[in-house]
């Protein structure tokens, strides 16, 4: 399919409102990707600590027993 090679200026965005546009979208999976991964981390710290809590628990149940 062909576009026409004038646009209609209310109805089209201009090539600089284009690029601005994918730069921002870029910004934006950029961030998502970042608290993707940042929740990821998180989440592995929490495990760490449940599992050093876990283990202080057996060893107080071991040694009260």
């Amino acid at each position: 399919m062909q576009t026409p090679s004038k646009k209609h200026e209310s109805a089209s965005m201009t090539h600089e409102e284009e690029e601005e546009m994918l730069h921002d979208i870029s910004k934006l999976q950029y961030q998502v990707q970042q608290m993707s991964l940042s929740q990821k981390l998180t989440e592995a710290k929490i495990n760490s600590v449940e599992s050093k809590i876990n283990g202080m628990e057996a060893k107080m149940n071991w040694h009260g027993s």
